[in-house]
């Protein structure tokens, strides 16, 4: 072994030899525990020159081995385990909890087997095992501490909590619990434990109960105790809204008064649960505000997370300020501002973002390349997305996934089947969910089914439920409504709220009021707070002319409180997003707007628009009445308001007009933009909830189907 060291400290066997040739042991003990591996292996080559001293001094040969595991050098502590003539407790103790250290299970378990039959072990070895072995050999551990009668000591049992606490499992859980209860004295290792336990096991109502016997039993509590009861609030499923809520105030007042809130990392698990969790972006925001004097690059990647969906254009400003406060954006950081970018208008904030990405030195990061590749595509740049694409050195199944939903996105199935054939790796679950809506996007019912089918070959890709709803929708979409059921009833699994709602919106198109109404029926059930089987239904029965049926689902929706989600659109301007709903109440400028979107509408009459009045909201019984509420969509407001601005600015020469809707654009806004698109001579880029509507020279890129 030390034939292999390199170099040797000379410094060191110096100080040695000027005080003996046989230095003092404690002097040597004084060295090897400043765990510095080059300076512990010139005492051990001191010690093997010196044979006749040291040979046989087990107290000596301890050290050594937990110099060496403590540096990480397993390998050498091993060694000299072996080389021992004599050992004690604490030399295999030593050697264990090395072994515990490095990870190694395995290792640690099967020394702890055979020093059974040297020597009986003691509350440090069981310990040190349990700290990296999982339930089978933990429960044999367990089983030697009570024949042992080494389960009452406070490290063993809190061992044997986090143990059981690793497994992820309901059962081990409680085992832990049994253990806990079974304890005379506990510290707060103990109460961590327990709360930690709860924790991993997805059991928030017991986490939070621990907590709070813990706080009324007078114990304190320090930053473990309240990342783990925040990591509770945060992933449990088994605690309702309300709880939380409740919990997380508390909570948050509590780190007030003991001062923890100023630690980042609990400061930014409360952000956490307010945005994620509570989506309460007002609190977690002002949080986030109070932390200013302990705000590091954690704690602004936490909030730029909290707003990349919420708020996108917040979420970037943010990115803007942290850079202002001179700190270095990391792999995460990157990674939240992107998911930023792809919930806005242009992408133009992505271009910024990229040329940062690059200067930081992340060019070559695959993952931030994916979230390019998906930013890219949402804002509406393919271009964008194809260079990036094609630039990578190394791609993943994601990054061919995020290619082929982009080409999705768009509509481009003829480029999508290429890219797919190309592929150099296994595909997975998204990759057939993109290959599938891209086919339902298009009418390719044929290609689509042929794709859907080949899923059965293989049991890794056997169709799962987002799979079952893509065929449903390509079916439905295709009025083949008895094949679209024949595809429901055959289902190995019960049809989910997005199976129900993509066969509702079909039988809405195509005016099939049998199955619309179980669609929607079996919707309500799952969902019954959705708006969307209220409203469809509402619009079949108008459709066919059952006003009155219709009028009852409107009324249905009224009793169960359940509200339809507004209509909004966005467009930017001179690096300015502005916001439109429905009617435009909210904006000063509305006369304006009006009065241009007036003037187009004129224009296009004149090339043969006709108001589709079925678009109308049915409650509207004058024709006048449905066509202004028709011409005051969202969408319409925001292009009008684009043509005005562009008159105003040098941008006119500018021939593309984006615009992003939460919601599915309606059959009249449809047909009014292709026109548009025609008489502006620009192609104008719609964003919907579903995909992209390139539309140009009086026609869209998705061929009136969608």
């Amino acid at each position: 072994m030390l034939k292999t060291v390199s170099h040797i400290s000379i410094k060191s066997l110096r100080r040695f030899s000027s005080v003996s040739p046989s230095p003092l042991k404690h002097n040597l003990v004084e060295g090897l525990q400043q765990r510095n591996l080059r300076h512990g292996i010139s005492l051990h080559h001191h010690m093997h020159s010196h044979l006749q001293s040291y040979s046989h001094d087990v107290f000596l040969a301890n050290h050594l081995i937990t110099m060496y595991a403590k540096c990480g050098n397993i390998v050498y502590a091993r060694q000299v385990f072996e080389e021992m003539p004599e050992r004690n407790v604490v030399s295999w103790t030593s050697l264990i909890t090395g072994y515990a250290q490095a990870g190694n299970e395995l290792e640690g378990f099967c020394l702890l087997s055979a020093m059974l039959a040297h020597c009986c072990p003691n509350e440090f070895a069981l310990s040190s095992v349990l700290t990296s072995c999982w339930y089978e050999p933990g429960k044999q551990v367990h089983g030697l501490a009570l024949k042992l009668g080494l389960h009452c000591s406070i490290y063993v049992a809190n061992a044997l909590i986090s143990m059981y606490g690793r497994c992820r499992d309901v059962n081990a859980a409680y085992e832990a619990w049994t253990v806990f209860e079974d304890m005379e004295f506990k510290n707060l290792v103990t109460w961590n434990s327990m709360i930690a336990a709860f924790q991993c096991c997805n059991l928030g109502k017991q986490a939070v109960g621990v907590f709070m016997r813990m706080h009324s039993d007078g114990v304190g509590f320090d930053r473990a105790t309240l990342l783990n009861i925040c990591s509770s609030l945060y992933k449990s499923s088994d605690l309702v809204r309300d709880d939380v809520s409740k919990c997380c105030l508390q909570l948050h007042s509590l780190t007030v008064k003991s001062g923890f809130v100023t630690q980042t990392e609990v400061a930014t698990s409360l952000v956490k649960i307010y945005s994620e969790t509570l989506g309460d972006f007002s609190e977690c925001y002002k949080l986030f505000m109070e932390m200013s004097q302990c705000r590091d690059i954690v704690a602004w990647t936490g909030i730029i997370t909290a707003f990349a969906v919420y708020d996108p254009e917040r979420a970037i400003l943010l990115f803007g300020q942290l850079r202002r406060e001179k700190l270095s954006p990391d792999w995460y950081t990157f990674s939240s501002v992107l998911k930023a970018c792809a919930g806005l208008v242009t992408a133009r904030h992505a271009l910024t973002i990229h040329a940062q990405v690059i200067k930081g030195g992340f060019e070559a990061d695959t993952v931030l390349n994916n979230s390019l590749i998906h930013a890219y595509a949402k804002c509406g740049s393919l271009d964008l997305c194809k260079r990036v694409f094609d630039d990578m050195d190394s791609r993943d199944v994601v990054s061919w996934n995020s290619m082929l939903k982009a080409y999705s996105l768009h509509g481009q199935v003829d480029s999508i089947l290429p890219v797919f054939h190309q592929m150099d790796i296994k595909p997975d679950s998204a990759t057939f969910i993109a290959l599938l809506s891209a086919c339902s996007h298009a009418g390719r019912v044929e290609e689509g089914m042929k794709i859907f089918i080949s899923m059965f070959e293989k049991p890794e890709t056997l169709p799962q439920l987002h799979h079952y709803a893509c065929v449903i929708d390509m079916l439905g979409r295709a009025e083949r409504f008895t094949e679209a059921e024949e595809v429901i009833n055959q289902m190995p699994m019960e049809p989910d709220a997005v199976v129900w709602s993509a066969l509702l919106g079909s039988c809405r198109k195509h005016g099939n009021t049998r199955l619309g109404k179980l669609a929607a029926e079996k919707l309500k059930e799952l969902e019954p707070t959705n708006s969307l089987s209220y409203i469809q239904m509402s619009n079949i029965y108008s459709a066919e002319g059952s006003f009155n049926e219709a009028n009852k689902s409107r009324k249905e929706m009224e009793t169960w409180r359940v509200k339809k989600e507004p209509g909004l659109s966005w467009t930017e301007i001179g690096n300015k997003v502005h916001e439109f709903a429905s009617g435009g109440h909210r904006r000063a400028d509305r006369e304006a707007i009006y009065k241009e979107l007036e003037r187009l509408i004129g224009r296009l009459k004149e090339m043969g628009y006709v108001p589709e009045m079925r678009s109308a909201l049915q409650d509207i019984e004058e024709e006048e009445q449905k066509e202004e509420h028709l011409s005051h969509h969202s969408e319409k407001l925001a292009l009008a308001f684009a043509v005005m601005e562009g008159r105003k600015s040098s941008d006119c020469g500018v021939n593309l007009i984006q615009i992003m809707k939460n919601i599915r654009i309606c059959i009249d806004c449809h047909n009014f933009m292709k026109l548009a698109s025609k008489l502006l001579g620009k192609e104008i880029l719609v964003r919907d909830s579903n995909r992209f509507h390139h539309f140009k020279d009086s026609s869209c890129s998705c061929n009136d189907y969608w």
